[in-house]
């Protein structure tokens, strides 16, 4: 696995942490509601489950690199 992929592949990651804590935030009625154990946990195993699918399937924006050079 190149260097490209682990960036591509924590970019997504990352992301998809986010996307999960705004998620996560979002099911509170109010600020204060927020369980913000679960909130980390829960973008913490997200991020986590990204990097495995990307090690399992690959990533399609690596693979047009490598299909490029």
């Amino acid at each position: 696995m190149t260097k490209e992929f682990w960036k591509a592949a924590l970019i997504r990651a990352v992301k998809t942490m986010c996307q999960t804590a705004i998620a996560s935030i979002g099911t509170a009625m109010v600020l204060s509601d927020v369980n913000w154990v679960f909130v980390i946990s829960a973008s913490l195993l997200s991020g986590l489950l990204s990097i495995l699918t990307s090690i399992a399937t690959g990533l399609p924006e690596v693979d047009k690199i490598v299909v490029k050079k």
